[in-house]
């Protein structure tokens, strides 16, 4: 269907990012991220928060792997994608409408977060890897270990692909 709302959603992961895999033998990774705006009242000079928005979306194939190994429950995200509107049928025999994200992009939030790239090689079914430690400050940090340089144009010095 053509004419999807694209939209970008940054949050907090509820959970570990949920892989399965259909008959074909592809992968899925289905998440939830939590969205709460946040806003100043100017009277009381404090911060207060809004109703949370949760988004369910799903990602597919070496790239829903890829969001497995490197993300988790907690992790501030942002993901971009179409929004789709699905229609399913409720136990009780009636008709209910959900919003899910069908996502292109997502990846961590790095205000308060570092992270250090491992690329993986198309269609090689190799995985991105971040090991994620929590700091006393209860920051974010994401270490992915060596390995790989011999495909990675930016580990040889080579020309980096083009986007």
């Amino acid at each position: 269907m053509a004419g999807e709302p694209v939209i970008t959603i940054i949050g907090n992961l509820t959970a570990d990012p949920e892989v399965r895999y259909i008959a074909s033998g592809d992968a899925v990774a289905n998440i939830t991220v939590a969205s709460t705006p946040r806003t100043l009242n100017r009277q009381t000079n404090q911060w207060e928060d809004g109703e949370t928005l949760f988004i369910r979306g799903s990602v597919w194939r070496e790239y829903a792997e890829n969001v497995a190994a490197s993300l988790s429950k907690g992790m501030r995200v942002m993901m971009h994608g179409k929004l789709k509107v699905r229609e399913y049928d409720r136990q009780d025999g009636s008709r209910g409408t959900s919003m899910e994200m069908e996502i292109e992009e997502i990846g961590p939030v790095l205000r308060f977060a570092t992270v250090q790239v491992n690329r993986t090689n198309a269609g090689s079914g190799g995985r991105a890897s971040f090991a994620n430690q929590q700091s006393d400050a209860g920051y974010a940090s994401f270490n992915a270990p060596a390995g790989g340089a011999a495909h990675d144009p930016w580990a040889t010095g080579g020309t980096p692909p083009t986007f």
